[in-house]
């Protein structure tokens, strides 16, 4: 089993995902059971027991995100976004140099890597994954890109240039450096949300036809937010889930 999970964890790097390229997903939710047919019927997911607390989702056979259940109701009911670092400690000191804050430190998952909580100056939380080594360690998305997988991560920030300038230099070579072809954009919470709304990420998954898509969610228990609109990165609508937690539907 730890072979075959090795064997699909690649993601399009052979060696595992870079520094700073979103390389996972996760949903804390309060019934995991609800997740599973939601998004089950949303994006064609099978899923299988991770650990005692969560699910994997795959698509097509390859893992796509987790659910999770909250173990504490004041937790908020969210999607988190988590950035491949190959030492999650030292990019949690990085962090803290560059005015964020650690909001979980680095803790092991089960064999399978490192994963940290972090927030940068806005207040905006991400997650850090450190991967295992083989044979069982994870190391991201089996496949993205596609139709059901993640699609993109977008920064809703007060400041746009101050978040350039604190990911530039937590990231600067998935982001900046040469041939970097990035799933992260930055955009100001006024673009799409009112401005009282605290800056966030907003994880986006692919759909062939994002009227569609929202009509699904609609039907599934969950509520449209904003759009579809046209971004520069394609047509997006913003949705939550029938439990609340917010995501994007993403067509190219």
């Amino acid at each position: 089993m730890a072979e075959n999970r090795a064997s699909v964890y690649t993601g399009g790097y052979p060696e595992g995902y870079p520094e700073g390229v979103p390389c996972w997903v996760d949903a804390q939710l309060p019934d995991v059971d609800a997740g599973r047919r939601f998004y089950g019927e949303l994006f064609g997911w099978t899923f299988e027991d991770a650990t005692a607390s969560s699910v994997w989702a795959r698509r097509d056979g390859a893992v796509v995100a987790a659910l999770a259940h909250k173990t504490d109701g004041r937790m908020p009911t969210v999607w988190t976004v988590y950035f491949a670092t190959p030492d999650a400690a030292a990019t949690t000191r990085r962090i803290r140099a560059a005015g964020g804050q650690v909001v979980m430190a680095p803790f092991p998952v089960d064999g399978l890597g490192t994963a940290a909580l972090a927030a940068d100056p806005e207040g905006a939380v991400f997650g850090l994954w450190q991967a295992g080594p083989p044979p069982g360690g994870h190391s991201g998305f089996g496949v993205r890109h596609t139709p059901g997988t993640f699609a993109w991560a977008q920064l809703y920030a007060r400041d746009t240039e101050a978040a350039n300038t604190f990911y530039g230099h937590l990231f600067h070579e998935a982001l900046f450096g040469p041939g970097a072809q990035p799933d992260f954009g930055r955009a100001p919470v006024g673009d799409v949300f009112a401005d009282v709304m605290p800056p966030h990420f907003l994880v986006h998954f692919g759909v062939r036809d994002c009227e569609a898509a929202v009509g699904a969610v609609t039907r599934l228990g969950g509520r449209v937010q904003a759009g579809p609109f046209d971004a520069s990165y394609g047509t997006v609508a913003v949705v939550t889930d029938n439990q609340g937690a917010s995501f994007a539907l993403l067509q190219r």
